[in-house]
């Protein structure tokens, strides 16, 4: 669970995306990872930010923002300067998905900082291969509450090359974190 004392806020909260703010940003992510459909110069949109919080140590914030952008907040809770809009982050081993469901319920109870938007949880793989039965029944549980995006193991991510692709099994994280996309 995330450092920092817990503030009161609302006692329930509901799935689903959060709003993008107004505005047409444009930053040079769109030529690196560009949207389907969409070719240089074509692409108006708002930028969304997020702030990636981990749900456990080692659970992938810093390759996560360096990979797909956003603030890294570790395991800390999002400041007043950064987004207020978190995608909780955690490892597919048992440990990792326990902690997911705990701070899911502080999210559940009101007890994270007023002003935080819990848009979605993302699930890094923790070894490659797909997951045992007990553990991808925890998953389902958690995809019955939030939204849960899935990142699949990268081996180059492991020795740091952070420098290609996202995996394509990512796209809806891909897009989710960049724009809200329009043609010309």
């Amino acid at each position: 669970m995330p450092n920092g004392g817990a503030r009161q806020g609302p006692e329930i909260w509901i799935r689903g995306p959060v709003s993008p703010p107004e505005g047409n940003v444009r930053d040079s992510r769109s030529a690196r990872y560009p949207q389907e459909g969409y070719g240089p110069g074509h692409v108006h949109g708002t930028h969304r930010h997020f702030s990636w919080v981990a749900t456990h140590g080692g659970a992938g914030t810093s390759t996560l923002a360096a990979v797909y952008g956003g603030r890294d907040c570790g395991r800390d809770w999002p400041g007043p300067d950064d987004p207020q809009s978190v995608l909780l982050v955690a490892r597919t081993h048992a440990a990792g998905l326990d902690a997911v469901l705990r701070t899911l319920e502080v999210f559940r109870l009101g007890e994270a900082p007023v002003g935080l938007d819990l848009d979605s949880v993302v699930l890094v793989a923790d070894a490659p291969g797909r997951l045992p039965r007990p553990l991808a029944q925890r998953v389902a549980r958690i995809e019955s509450a939030v939204d849960v995006h899935r990142v699949p193991w990268v081996a180059a991510w492991r020795v740091g090359d952070l420098g290609g692709e996202p995996p394509r099994e990512t796209r809806t994280l891909i897009r989710l974190t960049e724009y809200s996309c329009t043609c010309m």
